[in-house]
């Protein structure tokens, strides 16, 4: 059976919260457990049928939730900016943002609207961009920073000579890429703010393995029906072997709320696939300040975003 764990959150009260991906899985999880804390929840989604119906999910569990749907499509760079430029405009400070949505493994390789490898561009590229389009709000707020990480990451390598994947595309390889590419970005992030004096606390998080609709079915992105992956995923998890929504999104909901800038949080189970959360030691290939930094060049660049601009402002 599937152990739960309690993790009690502080009062966030009057605290504003960004998450993507919250419309379900482990992201509607942080959600909801953000809201029941006080919270004020913004839910920027791609599907507004699904994210009404997370707020329903919500509001059920608490009558009270501050909740609210924007538009985000992390396919789009422009729909990111959009994005940015309405919540600044809104002028509400930012105090906890979770970079969580994503994609995973597309049956055939995908690009996004803007020309990037599907994985590529919405796990990594649309989430830097949107942290930098944000970075005056979370200034403003001394926002707490998460981006999580995965599994997947933990024997990644960057392809430097091929970002993309034009040529020899490994569906799996370029998934552990853009979650490596989170990961180091998070990382980066702390060291750019406590350099610049941002006051951001950046830290990076990974749900272990838990069944969400990541390998199910996704017509979106040409998914038919749920991979052999995920039918394993969910047995395991009946029988307690892997995580649950609930218990994967614990570390990320630790790392918004509690230590220092630059730490990880991760599952402390068995092989790091579930159990209780806790800060774990940085995987060797997030080690690398080098690379962090050379990615953190090369994105600005490809999601056309300069976080020092914004910081100077």
């Amino acid at each position: 059976m599937p152990r739960t764990y309690d993790l009690p959150l502080p009062d966030l009260t009057g605290r504003r919260a960004v998450v993507t991906g919250g419309s379900d899985g482990i992201g509607f999880v942080i959600a909801r457990s953000l809201a029941g804390a006080g919270a004020e929840v913004v839910l920027p989604v791609r599907n507004r049928t699904k994210g009404e119906a997370a707020i329903a999910g919500i509001r059920a569990a608490h009558p009270d939730a501050q909740v609210s749907l924007r538009d985000l499509d992390l396919s789009s760079l422009a729909s990111v900016a959009a994005l940015g430029e309405s919540l600044r405009e809104e002028g509400a400070p930012v105090h906890v943002l979770i970079n969580n949505a994503g994609v995973m493994r597309p049956p055939a390789r995908q690009v996004t609207a803007d020309g990037f490898e599907m994985q590529l561009g919405t796990n990594h590229l649309s989430h830097v961009a949107l942290t930098a389009h944000l970075l005056p709000l979370l200034r403003a707020g001394r926002a707490r920073v998460v981006t999580q990480t995965s599994i997947a990451a933990r024997n990644a390598r960057i392809n430097w000579d091929d970002l993309n994947w034009e040529s020899e595309y490994d569906d799996m390889r370029a998934y552990g890429q853009s979650k490596l590419g989170c990961g180091l970005f998070g990382l980066e992030l702390q060291r750019c703010s406590a350099a610049s004096g941002w006051g951001i606390t950046s830290t990076i998080s990974h749900p272990g393995v838990a069944p969400t609709s990541l390998l199910a079915a996704r017509p979106e992105i040409g998914r038919t029906e749920d991979t052999s992956d995920i039918r394993l995923v969910r047995r395991m998890s009946r029988l307690g072997l892997a995580g649950t929504p609930e218990s994967a999104a614990l570390p990320a909901l630790m790392a918004a709320t509690t230590g220092e800038g630059g730490e990880f949080f991760g599952p402390q189970g068995l092989g790091q696939v579930g159990g209780r959360p806790g800060r774990q030691k940085l995987w060797k290939p997030l080690r690398s300040e080098t690379d962090a930094a050379r990615l953190w060049d090369a994105s600005e660049e490809l999601a056309r975003v300069r976080f020092a601009p914004a910081a100077a402002a």
